[in-house]
């Protein structure tokens, strides 16, 4: 869960920069100095997917690209690009508020929501400038080759999965615009209409962040590929759909903050009034289970979901550790509470914690306590019939470790699109914030590294995503007129069957 909080520096002066002064080389280069020493303390995933050699010589690169004077936001690019070589979704590294505020402030925005369709990237959005549907080929002489490469960093994934990064194009590609090409006072945008060659140009010109944002709001996409769901009735909803399929959608796993949440206690009758009425309903053969869009959420919704659809006993992951029980550098420590003495009773509580579910060191390694993953057992209304899982680019966390468990440990047959979230395994679970001293830029991932339970299997690589049965994405056709091309896929091959 995200933190947002106040960190106390207990020993180191302020210093104020405006937003385009250059800073000096000496205070970026201690700033990178902490954030790898942090990170190789207290970052258990640093070398999950990349090796000391690997790290080693992107750091090399780092500081040697700060060997002059450089602006925060030219030293924030570089720490981003640290962030996402190590291969984790729950890296988050942001901006001081008060520059991202005056960074985001004026008409500096591309207008409209984009999205990649079949590998092309087309506007999303109704307007009268540039027709929805249209293929951008270039703005203001970037190709998009090149402008997708290079804001990908600003959207980190697990492992060296690159589909999940349509979901940060899609969803902030303006923004993303901005902090790696700076302001625009137009953008000249080279395209061809929807289902022509020729190429076309137009200047358009930027708009307020909250422009940006009501565009989005409103995207041509919304009814199909929402990244929101806010309202509790649509987290989750089940529905019979022919004699013999039924759907289980689960958009998130927020829901509730833990077992004794009344959210998830009403999400845990909802799935037993749900799978008690497939158990007495034998003739429904077919369970599609759709579960894109889902970024993730709490224990033990995941967990509670998956032993309505398995038939064998399984455990929530095969291994978990951490790398520390105290936690290192407390003074970059980024607290939820203002005042320095519960700002200590914030430190012990995060560390006992940590002590009593990693109590041992174990080969330069904290394990987890075996009480804290369980063998746990299906659910007696668990579904017998066939699993039809869809997956997409959105699923991460939880949601991909729920959908990790089905790949593997059932006969579901996954359709759709390669998740985010790894399949073997994530750093997870336990999430923390430091911040810089100088630069004031904040760090935050997840401590636990865990291996999840599922078995090798040859479609399932490692370092990639929940990789489908049968790959299926949304055609241009379909995206032009709001057709859900994976779930019309599903009941086709339902019928065949």
């Amino acid at each position: 869960m995200l933190k947002s909080k106040i960190v106390l520096i207990l020993f180191l002066p302020l210093f104020v920069f405006s937003q385009n002064e250059k800073w000096p080389a000496g205070k970026l280069k201690k700033d990178l100095t902490i954030f790898r020493e942090i990170r190789e303390k207290a970052n258990s995933g640093l070398y999950k997917y990349r090796t000391k050699q690997q790290i080693d010589s992107i750091y090399s690169w780092a500081f040697s690209q700060i060997n002059e004077p450089k602006e925060l936001i030219e030293f924030y690019k570089i720490i981003l690009q640290i962030t996402d070589f190590e291969g984790s979704l729950h890296n988050d590294t942001t901006l001081p508020d008060d520059f991202e505020k005056k960074y985001s402030s004026g008409n500096v925005f591309f207008p409209y929501p984009v999205k990649l369709i079949e590998n092309r990237l087309v506007l999303n959005f109704k307007n009268s400038e540039i027709p929805l549907g249209s293929q951008i080929f270039s703005i203001n002489g970037i190709e998009t080759k090149k402008l997708l490469t290079s804001l990908y960093k600003y959207y980190t994934t697990d492992g060296y999965n690159i589909t999940g990064k349509s979901i940060g194009i899609g969803s902030s590609f303006a923004k993303y615009f901005k902090m790696e090409y700076g302001a625009q006072k137009s953008f000249l945008v080279e395209y061809s209409l929807p289902n022509q060659t020729q190429k076309l140009t137009k200047t358009i010109y930027p708009v307020s962040n909250e422009s940006r944002k009501e565009n989005f709001k409103n995207r041509f996409s919304l009814p199909i590929d929402s990244l929101q769901y806010n309202r509790a009735k649509d987290k989750y909803s089940f529905k019979v759909i022919s004699g013999n399929t039924a759907l289980l959608s689960v958009h998130t796993f927020v829901i509730g903050r833990n077992a004794k949440d009344k959210q998830h206690i009403a999400y845990k009758r909802y799935l037993d009034s749900c799978f008690q009425y497939l158990s007495n309903h034998s003739e429904i053969k077919n369970l599609i289970v759709d579960v894109r869009n889902n970024g993730g959420g709490t224990d033990p919704n995941d967990i509670v979901t998956f032993s309505y659809l398995t038939q064998k006993a399984f455990r929530e992951n095969a291994s978990a550790y951490v790398n520390f029980q105290k936690i290192p550098f407390p003074n970059y420590f980024v607290y939820e509470e203002t005042d320095a003495k519960k700002q200590q009773e914030e430190l012990k509580d995060f560390e006992d914690e940590i002590i009593e579910e990693f109590p041992k060191l174990v080969n330069k390694k904290y394990p987890q306590d075996k009480k804290f993953n369980l063998l746990l057992e299906p659910d007696k209304n668990s579904f017998k019939g066939q699993i039809y899982m869809l997956i997409s680019p959105r699923i991460a966390s939880a949601g991909s470790l729920f959908a990790s468990l089905v790949a593997g440990n059932t006969k579901a047959i996954v359709i759709g699109e390669e998740t985010m979230g790894g399949y073997y395994g994530h750093n997870g679970h336990t999430p923390i914030e430091y911040e810089l001293p100088n630069t004031k830029i904040k760090t935050q991932f997840s401590i636990v590294n865990l291996e999840q339970d599922v078995p090798k299997k040859t479609n399932q690589i490692f370092g990639r995503g929940v990789i489908p049965d049968h790959k299926i994405s949304q055609t241009f056709e379909d995206f032009m007129q709001n057709k859900d091309t994976q779930y019309i896929y599903t009941i086709k091959l339902i019928d065949k069957k």
